[in-house]
């Protein structure tokens, strides 16, 4: 399962969303929990792996989980998923985009079981489908969805203006998404990140599946591989 990582607040107090991260699992994918600071309603993305962590951090923020989102469908970011269902409280969505299920598939989850990954008995699959600008509210947040294929078909990234942007492994600080699985497609992935990513304001916090937060602005301006 990797070393221990402790959860860290990505957001100073104040207005906005609360962002807590959990990198989980051997291929630390970066978990959130995402936060309305006045209702407490929240919805946790990518929940790859040690769901016990991520439950433990729900009950420690007070947190009253309405939803579970999924970047996309790699076996890092969604194989917690049934362990955090199992223990959270009533009925909670998940919600994935429909281009991304046949990563859902027992064999491909199965890839995830030599790094330790959870292959449970019975193998859940989203019940709400996420579409390009759909609006989710959280609370009085309000969550935009933006298709970004490319890593994967069903890739999105979710904004919530005007504070920040959860890319999953579309855009990292200083990289990009890689294409080489199954499904990927290096000119969606860039124009994904050209037309749909780079166009947002400058300031927008940027945070990744992987690795540490970074902005639009910066990616714009340094990244290697993607120049605005």
């Amino acid at each position: 399962m990797g070393e221990e990582r402790a959860a860290t607040s990505a957001t100073t107090e104040g207005a906005g969303p609360r962002v807590e991260v959990v990198p989980v699992g051997a291929l630390a994918a970066n978990c959130y929990l995402l936060m309305c600071r006045e209702t407490h309603e929240a919805t946790v993305i990518d929940p790859g792996a040690e769901a016990g962590r991520v439950l433990d951090l729900v009950r420690a923020q007070s947190a009253r989980v309405t939803r579970v989102i999924h970047t996309h469908g790699h076996f890092d970011h969604i194989s917690g998923t049934e362990e955090l269902l199992a223990g959270l409280p009533g009925p909670v969505a998940v919600a994935a985009h429909s281009d991304d299920l046949y990563l859902y598939a027992r064999e491909m989850r199965a890839a995830g079981a030599p790094y330790g990954y959870a292959l449970p008995d019975e193998i859940g699959v989203p019940d709400e489908d996420l579409v390009d600008g759909q609006e989710l509210a959280i609370g009085t947040l309000r969550v935009r969805v933006v298709h970004t294929p490319g890593h994967t078909p069903g890739g999105v990234s979710l904004v919530v203006a005007p504070w920040c942007l959860f890319s999953g492994d579309t855009l990292f600080r200083r990289g990009v998404g890689r294409t080489d699985l199954r499904g990927g497609d290096e000119d969606a992935l860039y124009t994904s990140i050209e037309t749909r990513l780079y166009p947002l304001d400058s300031e927008l916090v940027v945070y990744p599946g992987h690795g540490p937060p970074t902005t639009i602005g910066e990616e714009r301006r340094m990244n290697p591989f993607v120049h605005g």
